[in-house]
C-alpha cells in the first residue's frame, strides 16, 4: 500500500481548539497532525508531492465530535416503530448509509451511547477496517435499564431486550450484563437512570444507590467509563455520587447535584439539540404547544446550571442526539453549540471547545483528537467562515469546503445520500381520529 499524500492547508484562520493565537498552516501526514504554523510551512518545503490546500478566507479547526448521537435509530418517529418494526440486517444496511451523513456535515468523531440489536461494536469495527465509510466512532451495547423503563413506559419488558434496551432487575444480573456488554466490545456502560410512569409529570430516579454504584465499580474494574441518562437533579445527584463519569441532561440540576458533580470529576453533556428543535420547530412537524412548552422551560432551567458547572471547570459536551424525526443525520450536529452560546451564555469559541476537544473524553481518546496540535489524528475542517465569531455558520454544510477525516479528503461533491421507503418500516395508523357517528351528520 503506497503512503498518504501529505496535505498542508495554508492561508485560513487556525483554531486549534486549545485556546491559542491563530495560526495560518497545518501539515497532515497520514493520520496524524505534522506541524502547525511556520513550522508546517518550512517541513511541507521538504517533502515530496504534498497536496497543498489553499484556506484563504476560510477558517481551519477541529472536526466536530457528536458525543450523543443514536446511529442505528434512522431517524424513527416513534419508540413503536423503533421497538418493533426494524429488521437487524437492514438496520444495519441503513446505519452504514446514514454514516456518511454525519462526515458530510463535519462530523470527524460521535459516539453512540446504546445501539439497536447490540451492533455498535460491529459498526465501529467495520468502520475502523474501512469496510463502511463513517467518522471515529466509541460505542455503548445497549442502555441498561429498570423494569420501569426509560422513555419508553410500558413498551419497555419487565425482562428481556428490546430495541436498544436491556433490562436488569437484580444487582447480580446488573453487573453480569455490565461485564457481557464488555466482553463484546462496549467503549462505554449505558445506564437509563431516569424513566417515566403514568400519571407523574417528567422522569423518575429508577435505581437504587446500591445499583448504580454495583455498575458503575464493575465497569471501573474492567477500566471501561459509564455514562448515565438522567433527566432529573435528584438523578444527577445519585449517578455522580455512585461513579458514573458522564452524566447525560442532567435536567434541572441543582446545586447538591452540581456539588457532587465537581466532586466526582464527572463531565455533563446536556444535549439540548433534541429539546431546542421541538420548542423552537416542533409546530412544523405537528408537535403539540404543550411539549414545546415543557421542553423550552426545561432548556432555560438546565442552563443556568450549565453556566455554573462551566465556570466551576466541569467538562460541557456537545451531543445533538440524531437519530429522531427530530434531529435528523446531518442536519442539527452544530445546533448545540448555538445553544451553549444563546443559552449557558459561553463564548463561541467555548462553545467550539466542547464540541471538539472535549469531544474526546466521549470517545475515549484525550490527548489524540478534538485540537490542532502536532501529534493529533488528522480530523480537520475548513469552513467557510468564522465561526469563532458565529458558530451558526457551522450549521450550513454550504459552508464546508473540505471534511478530512483520518488524514483523507471526504467527497463532499456526491449527491446527499437517500433511500426510498422499506416495507414495515413505519407505523401505519388506519386514521388520525375516531370516526364517529357525528361526523358524518
Amino acid at each position: 500500500m503506497s503512503e498518504p499524500t501529505p496535505i498542508v492547508i495554508t492561508g485560513g484562520t487556525v483554531i486549534d481548539g486549545t485556546g491559542a493565537q491563530p495560526d495560518t498552516s497545518v501539515l497532515l501526514e497520514g493520520d496524524r497532525i505534522v506541524a502547525v504554523g511556520p513550522e508546517a510551512e518550512s517541513a511541507a518545503a521538504n517533502r515530496m508531492g504534498v497536496n497543498m490546500i489553499d484556506a484563504a478566507g476560510c477558517t481551519v479547526m477541529p472536526g466536530l465530535i457528536d458525543a450523543h448521537i443514536h446511529c442505528t435509530f434512522d431517524d424513527v418517529q416513534s419508540n413503536d416503530e423503533l421497538f418493533f418494526h426494524r429488521d437487524h440486517t437492514l438496520a444495519a444496511l441503513i446505519a452504514a448509509q446514514n454514516l456518511q451523513k454525519l462526515l458530510m456535515a463535519g462530523v470527524t468523531g460521535f459516539c453512540d451511547p446504546d445501539t439497536l440489536f447490540s451492533m455498535g461494536p460491529s459498526l465501529r469495527d467495520a468502520i475502523d477496517a474501512g469496510v463502511v465509510e463513517g467518522p471515529r466512532m466509541a460505542t455503548g451495547v445497549q442502555a441498561l435499564v429498570t423494569a420501569v423503563g426509560g422513555t419508553a413506559g410500558r413498551l419497555i419488558p419487565d425482562t428481556g431486550v428490546v430495541g436498544y434496551a436491556q433490562v436488569v432487575t437484580t444487582v447480580d444480573e446488573m453487573i453480569q450484563m455490565t461485564r457481557r456488554h464488555i466482553k463484546h466490545g462496549a467503549d462505554w456502560i449505558k445506564i437509563h437512570a431516569t424513566g417515566s410512569i403514568p400519571r407523574h409529570q417528567g422522569e423518575l430516579l429508577a435505581w437504587k444507590p446500591e445499583e448504580l454504584k454495583a455498575v458503575c465499580d464493575t465497569a471501573h474494574e474492567l477500566e471501561t467509563p459509564v455514562m448515565a441518562h438522567a433527566r432529573s437533579a435528584g438523578s444527577t445527584q445519585a449517578c455522580a455520587e455512585a461513579g458514573v463519569d458522564l452524566i447525560l441532561h442532567a435536567s434541572f440540576m441543582d446545586d447538591a447535584a452540581l456539588e457532587a458533580v465537581i466532586d466526582a470529576g464527572a463531565a455533563l453533556m446536556p444535549t439540548f439539540t433534541f429539546l431546542a428543535n421541538l420548542a423552537d420547530y416542533g409546530h412544523l412537524v405537528g408537535a403539540g404547544a404543550g411539549m414545546q412548552d415543557v421542553f423550552r422551560g426545561e432548556i432555560e432551567a438546565t442552563a443556568k446550571m450549565m453556566a455554573k458547572a462551566h465556570d466551576a471547570g466541569v467538562p460541557l459536551l456537545c451531543g445533538s442526539e440524531s437519530g429522531f424525526a427530530l434531529t435528523p443525520y446531518g442536519h442539527w450536529h452544530a445546533r448545540e453549540m448555538e445553544v451553549l452560546v444563546e443559552s449557558v451564555g459561553l463564548s463561541p469559541l467555548q462553545a467550539i471547545a466542547c464540541a471538539t476537544a472535549n469531544g474526546a473524553i466521549a470517545m475515549r481518546m484525550e490527548g489524540e483528537v478534538g485540537t490542532l496540535t502536532p501529534g493529533m489524528a488528522a480530523d480537520v475542517l475548513v469552513v467557510d467562515g468564522d465561526p469563532a465569531a458565529d458558530v451558526t455558520v457551522l450549521a450550513d454544510r454550504s459552508n464546508l469546503r473540505w471534511v478530512i477525516s483520518r488524514g483523507q479528503p471526504v467527497d463532499l461533491d456526491r449527491p446527499w445520500p437517500t433511500r426510498g421507503p422499506i416495507s414495515g418500516e413505519k407505523v401505519a395508523n388506519w386514521a388520525a381520529s375516531s370516526l364517529t357517528r357525528e361526523l358524518i351528520e
